[in-house]
């Protein structure tokens, strides 16, 4: 303590605690590099006060709009995995290398992407390209919309994964979902014959038809 002349150990029980000055915090590498035009938002907040971020569109933007390249650490293994994003890999002097990103000190932005669940919430593609990693648009992306991404078809097996197609503008209209069959069978009212799918009992029922 300068005022007692003294060294202590803990506070001075004299003139009290020292005020303590705190750093200013300073946002990580990854942070920084957002866009402008993109914001983080919490979207969930798991045990240990840890943040499941989203990326979200602050203003309209274009199809085809490019980001990247993605920032990690090549490794051949993943030092940290987490399920809502993208596993990537680049393929470098003939090696084939994850992109780690351990901690928001050692990648970009792009690593708070979480990945499209279904072909309508995909609003980003990802591929490599001279042994980096790009998302493009496939879409226009409207104000206050979550970036997601998959693979594009060739990234897809490269990565061994599957593919989600997106829908071009001269493309057909895609197909219905098919019902899910009931568990009951299907049961035909002239002769009690069961079935176990409706389709088998309409061609069975034809049957009665023709010999009406």
């Amino acid at each position: 303590c300068e005022d007692c002349g003294k060294s202590l150990i803990g506070e001075c029980k004299v003139h009290g605690p020292l005020i303590r000055a705190k750093d200013r915090v300073i946002p990580s590498r990854a942070r920084l590099t957002l866009p402008h035009y993109l914001t983080l938002r919490v979207l969930e907040l798991r045990a240990g006060n840890q943040q499941i971020l989203g990326v979200f569109a602050k203003k309209g933007i274009q199809k085809r709009t490019q980001f990247g390249p993605y920032v990690g650490q090549l490794s051949t293994k993943l030092t940290c995995y987490d399920e809502s994003r993208l596993v990537l890999q680049v393929l470098k002097d003939g090696g084939k290398y994850f992109l780690d990103t351990p901690n928001e000190d050692c990648g970009n932005w792009m690593m708070f992407v979480r990945l499209a669940r279904n072909q309508e919430e995909q609003t980003l593609v990802a591929y490599q390209h001279c042994g980096e990693v790009y998302f493009t648009t496939v879409k226009p992306i409207e104000p206050h919309t979550e970036l997601k991404v998959w693979y594009a078809a060739d990234y897809a097996k490269f990565m061994e994964a599957s593919a989600v197609f997106i829908k071009e503008e001269s493309d057909v209209s895609p197909l219905p979902p098919v019902a899910k069959e009931p568990v009951d069978p299907w049961i035909c009212s002239s002769c009690g014959s069961t079935f176990a799918t409706f389709a088998l009992l309409e061609s069975h029922q034809c049957i009665h038809k023709d010999r009406v």
